[in-house]
């Protein structure tokens, strides 16, 4: 833990990002000495000032928000807590992946936006591969909160046959998202996944998605 307070700002994908990070995240990082604060992407702007957010269909609607929450110069660390699967193409380093481990290609985006922005400020996280990739790691949370004696066995061995929760594929239509859907009818994303999350706890969370440990860990430094 820290002495004094760091201004961080946590730029979401949407609800159910906002809600983890409300949940998990802001207590966790408030330990660790930050003063936590965050918005749901605007992806769009009517002519009468209103604003919609929530998910992403281009580079440029978050690019735009990156650089208008960095005009604040109050602010320490501007960081983002999107999903790597179906990031937009248009991206920084998307057109250029390298043939790797999916640990690598996450990060190879992650640099190239970095390198984008160009301030020392932003350090962006992308969520290997989506969010349902920590409800997966919270399997037996999720089992508690849930009446269906098979769901708890299905994620787990998911899990074990991809060789970690970060590790569940990217694919359309076994991506974890779509996997939690087609096992298990009544899961909430917004309500079911947050709570799994919240009861497994950000320190086992960590020791089971290295990507979430190492993005935690460069805020920690």
């Amino acid at each position: 833990m820290t002495s004094g307070y760091r201004r961080l700002h946590i730029l979401v994908e949407g609800q159910s990002e906002e809600i983890v990070v409300t949940n998990v995240l802001e207590p966790y990082l408030r330990g660790r000495g930050w003063t936590v604060s965050q918005s749901i992407v605007v992806t769009k702007r009517s002519a009468s000032g209103s604003l919609h957010r929530g998910g992403v269909s281009s580079w440029a609607k978050i690019e735009r928000e990156i650089r208008l929450l960095l005009r604040n110069s109050d602010l320490d660390v501007l960081t983002t807590l999107f999903d790597f699967y179906a990031f937009p193409e248009d991206a920084p380093g998307m057109d250029s992946l390298p043939a790797a481990d999916p640990y690598q290609r996450v990060e190879h985006v992650e640099n190239a936006i970095a390198e984008c922005v160009g301030d020392r400020r932003f350090v962006p996280h992308l969520i290997l591969h989506e969010l349902e990739t920590w409800v997966f790691a919270a399997a037996e949370q999720l089992g508690w909160l849930l009446p269906d004696p098979g769901l708890v066995a299905r994620l787990e061995a998911d899990v074990i046959d991809a060789g970690g929760p970060e590790l569940v594929n990217d694919h359309p239509s076994t991506a974890p998202s779509k996997r939690l859907a087609a096992y298990c009818a009544t899961f909430s994303k917004t309500n079911d996944g947050p709570l799994a999350i919240a009861d497994l706890g950000i320190e086992p969370l960590r020791a089971r998605c290295p990507h979430l440990d190492r993005w935690l860990s460069a805020l920690d430094s």
